[in-house]
């Protein structure tokens, strides 16, 4: 299976063909995390992880690099719609300081 391409993420932001999941309006309003902010990470992010066995489609994590809010977004793209699946903002508990590479467990 073919990894996701940020570029294909970013016409279907444009596009408006944006699913969101339950689960992902839930953990936006328990962290405050606009609909509009996860719009711009994807537009203005980048792909640190493929999911490429995830059902029912391929997901991705993206990250925005801001350093002031980093925000990682995990998303799938099936058919012509892209599915947001969750949003939080990493921490460095478990992210070293990149926010793109987690933390090795000892």
């Amino acid at each position: 299976m073919q990894d996701i391409n940020i570029e294909t993420l970013r016409t279907l932001c444009r596009t408006d063909k944006i699913k969101w999941t339950t689960h992902a309006l839930t953990r936006m309003r328990e962290r405050r995390i606009k609909s509009d902010t996860i719009v711009n990470a994807i537009v203005l992010g980048e792909i640190i992880k493929q999911y490429q066995d995830d059902k029912p489609f391929p997901s991705c994590l993206v990250f925005n690099g801001d350093k002031n809010a980093p925000l990682h977004v995990v998303v799938s793209a099936g058919n012509t719609d892209m599915y947001v699946i969750t949003a939080y903002c990493p921490t460095l508990d478990e992210w070293e300081n990149d926010y793109k590479t987690r933390k090795e467990i000892t």
